[in-house]
């Protein structure tokens, strides 16, 4: 494919989106839902032609050197379609966004005014290696009356190209386009270049992955975007804590699934917690296969062995990985202060049993979710209750947090007069 071939496919099936939009928009709830089923129904009966496709994937992933944490989230298997199937059948359980009301008054002069949810209209998602992001952005955008526009990883190619065939032959059993989702070519960056610059065509692009990806889409896109961040997330265990809680937590944020958003990546321990409980949660991590990077001579002060020197880009770093970096603060505001320095704004987690140092925590720590003796796993829009999520927001405008069906909605403005002029 050529650079000029590749530009005119993003354009024209832009142009395709933004054809079938107003038509998408007008869907009733009921028919939204039966869409939806019948997809996590199709995805379940078609299940075997998937994980061939994602088997596919999956070896030119390994053959080009592809880290296994991320052939983790590339992979496919039949328990991760039923769970794909059923964050479609959550959303299909969900209220409909679109038309509903969230403010109206008579004014003075007789007017009537309302204020209603709307659909966004094209909605062009960019992300990595994580095909059932193919399906959930799917879910979100139809349920919210909008056209989704894919620009997958080519890394997850064959995966994602059968999804969406999938999804397009349920739409046309509904006598819908089949452009309603459509997946954009992946060969080279330039597509993505070409879905963000499609103003006029495309209404927002949402990007999910990582920092790269992030920050070449936010700087270089003209049309309207929505940032989902990567996530730094920390989880600092206070000196009035439970340990054991403190420790299991801490495990669970981080051992869960390590190559998510969600995912601890930097442990803060209070300096006044006692050396032995400081160590056992450096073993703990240790036990649990976590490589621990921190200041050696910090750690080895409490008996720590086996640590990796931390550099500077530790504190910063998404490892999506079994390794996590550990660093001894003097109290909740040392380690407000270092999240402040790294965080990216997405989850930070205290675990204390004072509730004074946790209300602290809280109303200082500027991220889209604070964690109070909880786990980081937490931050996800199926545990808020939401269904399937787009991602998480961490920016400030719009929407903040996992992003569900209101999110992907805008609003609409409506005055009913009765011939009403103004003076």
């Amino acid at each position: 494919m050529t650079r000029q071939s590749e530009r005119d496919e993003v354009l024209a099936k832009a142009t395709l989106a933004k054809k079938v939009a107003p038509e998408i928009a007008q869907l009733g709830t009921g028919v939204k839902n039966q869409i939806l089923l019948a997809a996590a129904e199709a995805l379940l009966e078609r299940s075997a032609e998937i994980i061939e496709a994602n088997s596919r994937d999956i070896a030119a992933g390994r053959e080009s050197g592809m880290a296994e944490s991320l052939i983790d989230r590339l992979a496919l298997d039949e328990d991760r379609i039923e769970g794909i199937a059923g964050g479609l059948r959550q959303v299909a359980g969900l209220t409909d966004p679109v038309g509903e009301v969230l403010q109206g008054r008579v004014m003075e002069n007789g007017i009537q005014m309302r204020q209603i949810r709307v659909p966004l209209g094209v909605m062009g998602m960019v992300y990595e290696a994580r095909p059932n992001v193919t399906v959930d952005a799917f879910g979100l955008a139809l349920k919210s009356g909008n056209v989704a526009l894919l620009r997958g990883s080519s890394t997850a190619v064959h995966s994602n190209t059968t999804l969406v065939d999938i999804l397009q032959d349920v739409l046309a059993s509904f006598d819908l386009p089949r452009e309603t989702v459509q997946l954009l070519p992946c060969a080279t960056r330039d597509s993505v270049q070409d879905l963000i610059t499609a103003r006029g065509l495309v209404d927002v692009v949402i990007p999910r992955g990582g920092a790269g990806l992030i920050n070449a889409v936010v700087m270089g896109a003209t049309v309207p975007t929505i940032e989902t961040g990567t996530g730094n997330c920390h989880f600092y265990i206070d000196g009035d804590v439970d340990v054991d809680s403190a420790i299991a937590m801490l495990i669970n944020g981080k051992t869960r699934r390590c190559s998510v958003c969600n995912a601890t990546e930097t442990a803060l321990i209070d300096s006044a917690l006692p050396d032995v409980d400081k160590l056992r949660v450096v073993r703990a991590l240790q036990d649990a296969g976590v490589t621990v990077h921190g200041r050696v001579a910090e750690l080895e002060a409490f008996g720590a062995t086996e640590v990796v020197e931390a550099t500077e880009t530790d504190w910063d770093s998404e490892y999506l990985s079994f390794d996590i970096a550990v660093a001894v603060v003097d109290g909740v505001d040392a380690a407000i202060e270092h999240i402040e320095k790294y965080s990216t704004h997405h989850t930070e987690a205290i675990a204390t049993n004072n509730v004074f140092t946790a209300q602290r925590f809280a109303d200082r720590v500027d991220a889209a979710a604070v964690m109070i003796n909880a786990s980081t796993a937490f931050t996800d829009g199926e545990q808020y209750g939401m269904g399937a999520e787009i991602g998480i927001s961490t920016q400030k405008l719009h929407a903040r947090g996992p992003m569900a069906l209101p999110e992907l909605t805008s609003t609409k403005w409506i005055l009913q007069g009765t011939g009403h002029t103004r003076p």
